[in-house]
């Protein structure tokens, strides 16, 4: 009897743990295979809408501006243009619909339609063009149907999720796959991916007019925002990205709180990946980590204790190898907050804990052209805000000075608008004031450490 009450145990055991073992392995019968996910679109669809954006454009003539053909054509006026577009977006709660900012950006009019076929008028109450993402808000709307979030960093490669959107306007429209990939940082994709952004890959169907659409998992939770495609025909290849839901939660909390703009932890440092040879010269087992290169005084990462050199490897346990999925693991944390850092320092494992605080406001400075002679002459420059390095593409670069204009001898040097110059003669420049001050009165060779995009330069002139 005592045996019996024993196995009777175990079995009750095991069925209770059936279900847990069975989202772990592949369909194992022909009526697996047949199963439907019809209960979790019926659950999820209510909450992705279609979005209909439209903006007016003022059309110029191409002799506008012209001093000589101008007045000819000044009679000749063009009507203006109302430029359309399609996308898709999410119901979140409290009448917020997050969506892609390419949908909704510069929008004059924002109609929402949901899958029932109701409508309402739309506000954009918090627009992030880096990240690709806007919340708008429904004018007078109902309590609708919302989606809850996923834990995106649970997410596995291989797990079943379903894409839902309004791809070419025909209508919502449902496609199914898998997770293709994880920590994608926008480096690659043959120029159709934006750098700089940390993505989730899937396999699922994603076609114009899924932009702002949902992609959810068999739970019908949201793991992420659909936002573009790698392709060259147009059409989707079955490689699609999307924004994970840990940072669409952040951006609709600061829209719910009242904020216009999305506002990211400051970091104040600039890191590099940690390659090959770069991990043997450290004495690492493999590349792991990004290394710190430049830290700023006011740097959280140096009020915890870091100093250049030293390798993060990981952010609350979620693992950090691009510069992208650091600012990412910063973002997916509310402001106030702390956050737990693992690092490698002089060989050793470290850990430390890095507040969260917003960028420190700076004095915007005015434009400042160089009259000092020798390579930067003629230069104008203006010092790096965050959210200069941010619209530039390259958020990671902490100080120095942005070149906004180029004439005289600085033009003859090869600098370029949107350089970035980080030092002179090894000394660290974050003011046009700086800047002239290390240039007068020097002569003979010049060391220039300047940013072009992504790349950071090491120029030698002759002044």
């Amino acid at each position: 009897m005592f045996r019996k009450l024993i196995l009777i145990a175990i079995l009750a055991t095991s069925l209770q743990a059936l279900p847990l073992a069975a989202q772990e392995r592949v369909p194992g019968s022909q009526a697996e295979v047949q199963l439907s996910f019809a209960p979790v679109v019926e659950a999820t669809a209510p909450a992705v809408v279609n979005i209909y954006a439209s903006r007016t454009l003022e059309q110029r003539t191409p002799f506008q501006d012209d001093p000589f053909f101008s007045q000819f054509f000044k009679d000749f006026v063009l009507g203006p243009r109302e430029q359309n577009s399609l996308g898709s977006g999410v119901i979140l709660g409290d009448g917020l619909v997050v969506t892609n900012y390419h949908v909704v950006g510069n929008a004059d009019d924002i109609r929402v339609v949901l899958a029932d076929r109701r409508e309402y008028a739309g506000t954009m109450v918090l627009a992030d063009e880096f990240a690709d993402l806007a919340v708008i808000r429904l004018a007078d709307a109902p309590e609708l149907p919302a989606l809850d979030y996923a834990d995106s960093d649970g997410l596995k490669v291989g797990d079943l999720v379903l894409a839902i959107g309004n791809p070419f306007g025909v209508g919502q429209t449902v496609s199914s796959g898998i997770i293709s990939g994880l920590a994608r940082t926008g480096q690659g994709g043959g120029g159709m991916m934006q750098g700089g952004r940390y993505f989730i890959q899937t396999d699922a169907p994603i076609n114009p007019g899924n932009s702002g659409g949902a992609l959810v998992d068999m739970n019908g939770d949201l793991v992420g925002i659909n936002t573009q495609i790698v392709t060259r025909s147009g059409g989707s290849n079955g490689i699609g990205f999307a924004i994970p839901a840990a940072l669409v939660k952040q951006v609709v909390d600061q829209a719910a709180a009242g904020k216009d703009r999305f506002e990211r932890p400051y970091a104040g440092v600039e890191v590099q990946v940690v390659d090959a040879g770069m991990a043997e010269a450290l004495g690492l087992d493999r590349p792991m980590g990004v290394i710190l290169r430049r830290m700023a005084e006011d740097s959280p990462f140096a009020q915890a204790g870091l100093a250049p050199g030293d390798v993060i490897v990981a952010i609350e346990d979620q693992p950090v190898n691009a510069a992208a999925e650091l600012d990412f693991r910063l973002a997916t944390h509310p402001l106030g907050d702390t956050v737990a850092v693992r690092y490698i320092s002089g060989g050793s494992w470290q850990g430390a804990e890095v507040a969260l605080v917003p960028a420190p406001e700076r004095a915007e400075a005015s434009l400042v052209t160089i009259a000092a002679a020798g390579p930067f002459q003629g230069l104008t420059v203006t010092p790096m805000t965050a959210d200069m390095a941010r619209s530039m593409g390259n958020p990671y670069v902490t100080g120095g000075l942005v070149v906004v204009g180029v004439e005289g001898r600085a033009a003859r040097t090869g600098f370029l608008r949107g350089d970035v110059i980080l030092t002179v003669n090894r000394v660290a420049v974050t003011t046009p004031e700086e800047l002239e001050q290390v240039v007068t009165g020097q002569s003979g060779w010049w060391r220039v450490d300047y940013m072009r995009g992504n790349r950071q330069v090491t120029a030698r002139f002759n002044g």
